[in-house]
């Protein structure tokens, strides 16, 4: 790993940012976190002194809103003759404030380097991808049986398995459509264009607003069958 801007795609967000603050040399890092990353990192560790120019600011929610973004733009605009590493992590991002962060990714202020990082790439959005490179750290994940085969899905295989996860929250659906993409993928029996692809980002995006998990999960099957090869 690098100091630079980019997104990381991991498992182990809180190993990741220790790991990123220990490649510190005469940089500042600011850190921006959800409330559980911050707890975690700080269990066990009450009684140690934080490290120097190292600055950990958890959030209110556990999905950053507008107001944690704006929070970001200020920290960023901060005049600054050394580098600040201002890192970003959380297991999701709406889609309302990566757009709000956008620009300044795009055109980020002199000696400002932006780290973003979260479990699934699926949850960040095509735009800010073509802006950062997307650093995907290889971890070894004992994965269960989807339960669904793709390569002979149907209008009943569909039915069944929406059926299944009926009960399933958007956190957990959000795992279960980023195992879709990648074995609809693999499986070669899809006309995955761009526009379909979208598909898995606009599942996402459905979910960060509130739409319910079962429908958003048939939405995105449907769509994807309408694509099978025949």
């Amino acid at each position: 790993m690098r100091l630079v801007s980019q997104v990381i795609i991991t498992a182990q967000i809180e190993n990741t940012i220790l790991e990123l603050e220990k490649l510190r040399i005469h940089e500042s890092i600011i850190e921006i976190v959800s409330p559980s990353i911050a707890e975690k990192m700080s269990t066990g560790k009450e009684n140690e002194s934080s490290q120097y120019k190292v600055h950990r600011i958890p959030t209110e929610k556990e999905i950053f809103s507008v107001k944690d973004a704006q929070l970001v733009i200020e920290k960023a605009y901060l005049a600054s003759e050394e580098q600040n590493i201002i890192i970003l992590a959380a297991t999701q991002f709406s889609i309302f404030v990566q757009n709000k962060l956008l620009k300044i990714i795009e055109e980020p202020p002199e000696n400002k380097v932006f780290i973003l990082i979260s479990e699934s790439k699926s949850a960040i959005l095509p735009t800010i991808k073509s802006r950062l490179p997307v650093t995907i750290l290889s971890e070894k994940v004992e994965e269960v049986d989807l339960g669904l085969d793709l390569k002979q899905l149907s209008l009943a295989t569909v039915y069944d398995f929406v059926q299944t996860h009926k009960r399933t929250d958007a956190k957990a659906m959000k795992l279960l459509i980023e195992r879709i993409s990648k074995e609809a993928i693999h499986s070669q029996s899809y006309d995955l264009d761009e526009k379909t692809l979208t598909l898995f980002s606009n599942a996402f995006i459905a979910l960060d607003v509130g739409s319910p998990p079962q429908f958003v999960l048939n939405t995105l099957l449907l769509k994807l069958l309408a694509r099978k090869k025949r």
